[in-house]
């Protein structure tokens, strides 16, 4: 594979099964997260139909082999629009070939032209390969951590707490 033979490109509706395939190898490696297909589905094509968000897709000769997303947010902090970098995700056979690196590049590009000051992403803290990929190119830590609540009615969230969760404050 030559590099020159990728393409990276807008994702369209025909990359839906294999975008939702990739992100199976993303949250496999994410502690964070529960693969479910039909979600994961739901969630491509609410991004593709969405106008503040990008997909980007590595092909080659027809095959998608890589993605990354981002999505635009007002921010108090830069006085405009940042995008959430999300699903940087290559297939395991094809890592260590510059694809995210190209995916990363084009999507900073396409923030960019929308006049994007910040790009801010989440990583899993123990994937140490993606941390020291994304700390190659530019990223570096801030002293933000991320929290989430779920608005939905499961009573179960299996996600073990953080251990910076000791430190948060508890009401009774």
């Amino acid at each position: 594979m030559s590099s020159t033979d990728i393409t990276i490109r807008q994702a369209e509706a025909r990359d839906v099964t294999d975008l939702t395939s990739l992100l199976g190898e993303l949250f496999a490696l994410e502690q964070d997260f529960c693969f479910e297909p039909e979600v994961q589905r739901q969630g491509v094509e609410a991004l593709l139909a969405n106008k503040r968000a990008m997909l980007l897709v590595a092909e080659l000769k027809g095959q998608v082999l890589g993605m990354c997303t981002a999505q635009l947010l007002t921010s108090t902090a830069e006085g405009g629009d940042a995008a959430l970098v999300e699903d940087v995700v290559v297939s395991a056979e094809h890592r260590g070939k510059s694809l995210g690196r190209k995916l990363l590049a084009a999507l900073e590009s396409w923030a960019e032209d929308m006049g994007v000051t910040r790009l801010q992403l989440l990583a899993d803290a123990e994937n140490s390969p993606a941390l020291g990929f994304y700390e190659r190119l530019g990223w570096r830590m801030t002293q933000l951590i991320c929290l989430r609540k779920r608005l939905d009615v499961s009573p179960l969230d299996t996600i073990p707490a953080h251990p910076l969760a000791d430190h948060m404050e508890t009401e009774s």
